[in-house]
């Protein structure tokens, strides 16, 4: 027998004796939970109260972590450059580059892209850099505490400033104010106004197909807020439900034991590939609607 399979059926047989072991012990009926609610570790508790909307939460918290990190990642990267590129500065230049040339080159001239890549990658490093913070179990839940020596401790809890709608939103409107302006710019007003109809559209048609455009443009503004926003908390709710807050919520011990393998799944998956893919996703929509708000500019 294979080390591979030897493994294989170590783990498959631990995850079945665990279940009939957590069954022998707390039995197969539900319990229902009045104490723990894991649906309140999305609610946003005021950690500190300032007038106005000002209050300081873990979602305040997470966004200046992205924020220090990115700004802290970047100058670091840069004070370290060398002749001869180690392991770090290659798989910097590497996604430089391929950013550069791949995405921002690709959808705008040589002039625009040098004015607005240093937008487009700082975008990506602080969407991508605050989709990792959000995979590390930090103590921000403040809802559910934990006693420690008589001191009671926030509970462990993943979180995102991404999975917070007001982040996505804002970053959005970054993006949606730069293109139009940028647009305006090249094109003037009228100019501007009349890229917007598709090509060979005339007459009365124009009364239905002028206002649709119009339309499309604030539709870019949703898609990009609600695109990054939801896979992040909708990444996040399977985790947590994976592992363990279904369990929780309808009472059943050996529940979190079942689907745990399922929750770990998800975590890889969202940390490996959709914490970088919406980052991407987001860096070269940026690109696109920058290029094709100049494009054909006289």
């Amino acid at each position: 027998m294979s080390m591979r399979r030897k493994l294989t059926l170590g783990i498959v047989g631990t995850w079945i004796g665990g279940m009939i072991v957590i069954v022998a012990i707390f039995g197969a009926t539900r319990q229902d939970n009045t104490t723990f609610q894991p649906q309140n570790e999305f609610k946003l508790l005021s950690w500190v109260d300032l007038p106005g909307p000002l209050d300081i939460n873990k979602g305040v918290l997470y966004l200046v972590l992205a924020t220090t990190l990115t700004i802290g990642v970047l100058i670091w990267v840069s004070k370290r450059m060398v002749a001869k590129p180690n392991r770090v500065q290659t798989a910097v230049e590497w996604a430089y580059t391929g950013m550069r040339d791949k995405i921002v080159r690709d959808n705008m001239d040589d002039n625009m892209a040098r004015k607005w890549f240093p937008l487009i990658f700082t975008l990506f490093v602080f969407i991508w850099i605050s989709n990792m913070i959000g995979y590390l179990p930090l103590p921000v839940n403040s809802g559910e505490t934990f006693n420690v020596l008589g001191v009671e401790v926030p509970s462990f809890q993943i979180y995102a400033a991404t999975a917070n709608v007001s982040i996505p939103l804002v970053l959005s409107l970054i993006v949606f104010t730069s293109y139009n302006v940028e647009g305006l710019r090249a094109k003037g007003l009228w100019g501007y106004i009349k890229s917007m109809v598709p090509p060979g559209v005339h007459g009365p048609i124009l009364i239905m197909i002028f206002p649709l455009e119009i339309l499309s443009h604030f539709l870019r503004l949703i898609s990009l807020t609600v695109r990054l926003f939801a896979n992040l908390l909708a990444g996040h709710m399977l985790i947590q439900f994976m592992s363990g807050g279904l369990a929780v919520l309808l009472g059943l011990e050996v529940l979190a034991w079942f689907t745990l393998p399922i929750g770990i799944a998800i975590y890889l998956f969202e940390a490996t590939l959709i914490a970088g893919l919406q980052a991407f996703i987001f860096a070269i929509l940026t690109a696109i609607y920058l290029g094709s708000a100049v494009s054909d500019a006289h």
